[in-house]
C-alpha cells in the first residue's frame, strides 16, 4: 500500500499521480504500486512540486511494517534505534523566558490579570 499527501501543489502533479493511484480526498492519493513505480511517482512529486509540501507513506519489511518520506517539510523523519519517528520542531525554543511571576505576560485580557495577581490596576 502507498499513500502521498500533497499540499499546495500544482493541479497537473495530481492530474499525474491519478493515472496511478487513486485520489480519496483532495491531495491524498492511495494504491498498491509496484517498488519501481512508486519510486518514478516520488521522483515526478519531488521534481514537479513547486512550493508544496509532499509525504510518501508505504509498507516495507521493518518493525514498523511502514516508512516514508518526505519533501519540504517543517518535520522530518529520523532514526530512533530502528524505529522511524518524526521529528518536530519547537516553535517556542527561540522565545524568550517567561516574565517574573510578579509581571503577567502581555496579552493577557484585565480580567484574567484580576483573577491571577489580584486587583492591581
Amino acid at each position: 500500500m502507498t499513500v502521498i499527501v500533497l499540499t499546495n501543489c500544482p493541479a497537473g502533479l495530481r492530474g499525474f499521480l491519478t493515472r496511478w493511484l487513486l485520489e480519496i480526498s483532495a491531495g491524498v492519493f492511495v494504491g498498491n504500486p509496484s517498488a519501481r513505480i512508486r519510486d518514478v511517482l516520488w521522483a515526478e512529486v519531488q521534481q514537479y512540486a513547486g512550493q508544496g509540501r509532499a509525504l510518501l507513506a508505504h509498507t516495507t519489511n521493518n518493525e514498523q511494517g511502514f516508512t516514508f518520506r518526505t519533501h519540504d517539510h517543517a518535520w522530518h523523519p529520523i532514526d530512533h534505534e530502528g524505529m522511524t519517528l518524526i521529528h518536530r520542531p519547537n516553535p517556542n525554543a527561540q522565545a524568550p523566558a517567561a516574565t517574573s511571576r510578579n509581571e503577567p505576560p502581555s496579552g493577557w485580557s484585565r480580567a484574567s490579570k484580576r483573577r491571577r495577581f489580584g486587583r492591581r490596576r
